[in-house]
């Protein structure tokens, strides 16, 4: 049963702890023990009572476990192959959490530990990093990719997807491969654009910062993963060139096709091309998480008066609703400042909208 299980985690940052607090959740009897060369995130992940057991790097209660999460950057998930070849248990699972699969199949392939490793991937995240980001509903609703290893026996991985949909993530097994080409388009290749757009209006921006000063809510959404950790960004590019090379062909021809149509005056054209991308974003799922995550926010006439802020941020305390982020909008999209409230869900949205009109606030949504 899966409340009995043993689990260990390499590394506690933000998929690692979500993972690991998703599973204290969901599995509250489950043993959890891990690794972090954090000292501190070890010591609150423990005080937390996430994890029982706080291990050294080749600590030997990794070869009680029945899962391990490599969830550390991948050439540090490599470097503990060899230990836990030696160490893990039969019928132990050995899984990763990175985005960019190739290397560290190739590197268990020639470990020769295929019929214990499976590929995983969340497709889910923020542009925050490190345990203290880390949720226990993160996972909740994201597709899950998997990668399972080339010998792994179709029991191994039935178990593994049940751990993961146990999770109330949503698990989708393909060859590794398949993986690197699909992320590359759906979480790499925005990742690339929304810093080549916030470097754009950099270099474009008036002397003054005028773009940066009326930059409006649509603009600060689609760029907002420009946030993420360019560290982490830099190695994903840099693991995953080809697969990214070739989706950059594409989206750098429709980039020119569409300065074409501008430059010509194309008017049938630029209804298409809006039209086209309209109607596939508009099919996409909004069930599941992805790298451009929906947003739950809401703006809020906020009354002209010294505490204004601190008013609203106490009723929605008071009614046990969680705010994600808070502050004053100024953009050509209001006529005077409004308070953007950010939250994790819907639900706390709705809640939230229902709250304050009840208090007679201006709610404005997009």
């Amino acid at each position: 049963m899966i409340q009995d299980l043993q689990i260990g985690f390499f590394g506690l940052g933000l998929i690692g702890g979500s993972l690991a607090k998703s599973l204290r959740r969901a599995h509250p009897q489950c043993q959890i023990c891990a690794y972090d060369p954090d000292g501190e995130t070890l010591r609150l992940a423990h005080q937390e009572g996430i994890v029982d057991t706080v291990c050294t790097v080749q600590d030997p209660a990794f070869g009680d476990c029945d899962y391990i999460f490599l969830c550390a950057p991948v050439k540090d998930n490599i470097t503990y192959l060899p230990f836990l070849k030696e160490t893990k248990k039969a019928g132990c699972i050995i899984s990763d959490v990175g985005s960019v699969k190739g290397e560290m199949h190739r590197a268990v392939t020639e470990a020769g530990m295929d019929s214990c490793f499976v590929g995983g991937h969340p497709m889910a995240g923020s542009e925050k990093s490190g345990y203290a980001s880390s949720t226990d509903f993160l996972m909740e609703n994201a597709y899950y990719l998997i990668t399972p290893g080339g010998e792994v026996d179709v029991m191994g991985l039935a178990s593994f997807m049940e751990l993961i949909t146990s999770l109330k993530a949503i698990p989708m097994v393909m060859t590794w491969e398949e993986h690197d080409f699909v992320t590359a388009a759906v979480s790499h290749l925005p990742h690339i654009v929304a810093a080549s757009l916030v470097n754009a209006i950099k270099n474009l921006d008036t002397s003054d910062q005028c773009m940066r000063q009326i930059a409006a809510g649509g603009f600060r959404d689609i760029t907002r993963i420009a946030s993420s950790s360019p560290v982490m960004w830099q190695q994903i590019c840099l693991s995953n060139g080809p697969a990214i090379s070739r989706v950059l062909d594409e989206y750098i021809k429709l980039l020119v096709q569409a300065r074409c149509f501008v430059d010509n005056q194309e008017g049938d054209a630029l209804y298409q091309m809006f039209d086209s991308s309209r109607e596939y974003r508009d099919a996409l799922p909004e069930s599941s998480k992805g790298p451009l995550q929906k947003v739950f926010a809401i703006y809020c006439d906020i009354y002209d008066e010294a505490g204004g802020i601190a008013t609203i941020a106490t009723l929605l305390a008071m009614n046990n609703i969680n705010i994600k982020n808070i502050g004053i909008v100024h953009n050509r999209e209001f006529e005077e400042g409004v308070l953007r409230i950010e939250f994790y869900e819907a639900e706390a949205q709705e809640k939230a909208v229902h709250v304050l009109t009840e208090r007679n606030y201006t709610i404005h949504q997009r």
